[in-house]
């Protein structure tokens, strides 16, 4: 087992991301206590969601100038303990204009952690000189498990939604108080003989892109859209679907989102293995088909139990789309990968969007069912295109690695892990 700077290096910037993971775990698991406490109505909080999401997008921009200031280690910190005190102002916000405000605090946090510390991890991974990126994404979704099994909790206990929200507080804000830097030693250069910079240049020059990529980056761009699409329906509004159609309560409508992110660590767990025995294609329609499959199961569930099964499996088969798209994408052109990938956001912030938004304002309609019966439908789409996925030989597994590392040294796109 490794010990030191770098193994020291490596714990950080997982707790950070578990700490965001968190963070956005208590904010998806109380909108229904949020709306209650708040008397909010559904079309209120859609606004909110969304205004949640804008916000993130700034944050990333800011954090990332923040950064080039200041340092990774020393944003992570202080975006993570912005996090923590954003949730405590929505917790006791004294009326809806505090909270919108509270909400907004939380979006810029949010995008400033993602920028950070998807740039730590992108640095220690070189340091590694292997794939090690997807233990940080399974650490994200692990804590949102852990978030919302707290949510269903001490709600079960009765504790009012400012006592909920106080204790996801603390909780990432003593996750921040563990961040400490770590001066990692030199990497080598590829030829082994000298040691490399520790920190990236100056970026260079943008590459323009031609029609034929563009063309060729659409259909990877589409399956990042509606995997997003899926993800903010689900991770946004399952609480509330739960809560406000399945007649769940506050204790048990928080599950769906917890099996959910338990989907995902599993999917992101096996999605190298089986790219590498079946190939992309295979996976892609496998996964495609998975979600789908399970997004019309959560729209006809007849209780909340069927649902928080459905919401397991679609967690699994979103989570290995991410990835294979990304890696796909960045094969377009090999010399200028990150050029693709920075390109292929544009999708990413738009499913965000889209999800959140469409299904938020379904919801507010009392067509819930609706707003996951049309990403099932999207999803069944995406079996078309798996065809666009098809590579030569074994190197499909280790162009995930290779492209998830090169987007994750960019500004975020809409959320983490």
């Amino acid at each position: 087992m490794r010990s030191g700077p770098l193994a020291g290096a490596r714990r950080v910037t997982a707790t950070v991301f578990a700490a965001q993971g968190a963070a956005v775990g208590a904010v998806s698991t109380t909108v229904p206590a949020v709306e209650s406490h708040l008397r909010l109505s559904s079309l209120a909080m859609t606004a909110l969601t969304i205004a949640l999401t804008l916000a993130a997008g700034a944050g990333s921009f800011a954090g990332l100038a923040a950064v080039r200031r200041s340092g990774t280690v020393a944003v992570m910190r202080a975006a993570v303990l912005t996090a923590a005190v954003a949730l405590l102002s929505v917790a006791w916000a004294p009326g809806r204009l505090a909270a919108s405000a509270a909400y907004v605090l939380f979006g810029l946090a949010l995008g400033a952690v993602d920028v950070s510390v998807n740039t730590r991890a992108a640095t220690v991974e070189r340091h590694y000189g292997r794939s090690i990126l997807s233990s940080f994404y399974a650490a994200w979704s692990a804590a949102g498990v852990a978030a919302a099994l707290l949510t269903a909790g001490v709600s079960r206990l009765g504790w009012p939604v400012e006592y909920v929200l106080t204790a996801h507080a603390a909780l990432v804000a003593l996750l921040a108080l563990t961040v400490r830097p770590h001066v990692l030693p030199p990497t080598l250069s590829s030829s082994g003989d000298r040691p490399a910079p520790l920190e990236e240049g100056p970026a260079p020059l943008e590459e323009v892109l031609g029609r034929r990529v563009w063309a060729r980056l659409v259909p990877f761009g589409v399956v990042l859209l509606v995997a997003y699409v899926v993800d903010s329906t689900v991770s946004a509004w399952s609480t509330v679907y739960l809560h406000q159609t399945l007649a769940a309560s506050l204790a048990a409508a928080p599950l769906a989102y917890a099996a959910y992110q338990a989907g995902t660590v599993t999917g992101r767990a096996s999605a190298d293995l089986m790219v590498r025995r079946v190939g992309p294609v295979a996976v892609v329609r496998a996964a495609a088909l998975l979600a789908a499959v399970a997004l019309a199961a959560l729209a006809a569930a007849p209780s909340w139990p069927y649902a928080v099964g459905a919401a397991g499996c679609a967690g699994l088969g979103v989570a290995a789309l991410t990835p294979l798209c990304v890696a796909a994408a960045g094969r377009l052109r090999p010399g200028a990968p990150e050029t693709v990938l920075a390109r292929l956001n544009v999708f990413n912030y738009v499913g965000v969007l889209v999800g959140a938004g469409a299904s938020g304002g379904l919801g507010a309609t009392g067509h819930f069912r609706v707003a996951y019966a049309i990403p099932a439908a999207l999803a069944m789409v995406l079996v078309t295109t798996a065809r666009f996925f098809r590579t030569h030989g074994t190197r499909a597994a280790a162009g995930i690695d290779t492209a998830v590392s090169v987007l994750s040294s960019r500004p975020p796109h809409g959320r983490t892990p």
